[in-house]
C-alpha cells in the first residue's frame, strides 16, 4: 500500500493498523523518518516537500514492485508526506510484514534506500536565515548503490 499526502499521521497507529490480523506474519520491520531540528550546524524551522501527485505515486509503486520481487514480504507499506512540515513530525513510513524478521529488514532497508535516491520529491530546509533546497547525501547514494550493483 503506498499513500503520499500533505496530513499528518501516526505512524504507530499506522504499524498497528497494518498488521492487524496478519496471523501469516511472523515479522513487522519498519522505519519512520521525522523532521529534524537543525541540520547542516544550525536551526531548522520547518522541512518543505514538493511533489507531482500521481507521478510521485507511480514512481513509489515502481520501488515497492521491486522491493516485492526481490524479497519475500506479504505486504508493504509507504506513507510518504509532502508539504510543510515541522521539526518532530512524520515525513515517511515505511513497513514489511514477512513469515521471518530478515526479508522485512532487508525490505525496509531496500525502500528507504531507493526512496531517498529515487522518489520525486523536492526538498527545502527552511532556516532563520532563509531556505535551501537540498539534495540526497553522498552516503545515500553509497546505500543506493550498494543494491543496484547486487542485481
Amino acid at each position: 500500500m503506498i499513500r503520499v499526502q500533505t496530513e499528518a499521521f501516526d505512524p504507530h497507529a499506522e504499524t498497528a493498523a497494518f498488521s492487524k490480523g496478519r496471523g501469516d506474519a511472523g515479522a513487522l520491520a519498519s522505519f519512520i523518518g521525522s523532521v529534524r531540528d537543525s541540520a547542516h550546524g544550525g536551526a531548522v524551522e520547518a522541512l518543505e516537500l514538493e511533489a507531482y501527485p500521481g507521478f510521485t505515486e507511480k514512481q513509489i509503486a515502481a520501488v515497492e514492485a521491486d522491493a516485492r520481487g526481490r524479497f519475500d514480504v506479504i505486504d508493504t507499506l509507504v506513507i510518504h508526506r509532502y508539504g510543510r512540515m515541522a521539526p518532530g513530525e512524520a515525513i515517511v513510513l515505511v513497513a514489511a510484514l514477512s513469515k521471518h524478521r530478515r526479508e522485512a529488514l532487508q525490505a525496509v532497508d531496500y525502500l528507504m534506500d531507493r526512496l531517498k535516491t529515487e522518489a520525486p520529491f523536492w526538498k527545502k530546509e527552511v532556516r532563520p536565515e532563509g531556505a535551501e533546497w537540498i539534495e540526497p547525501r553522498a552516503d545515500d547514494r553509497e546505500a543506493h548503490a550498494r543494491w543496484i550493483n547486487k542485481e
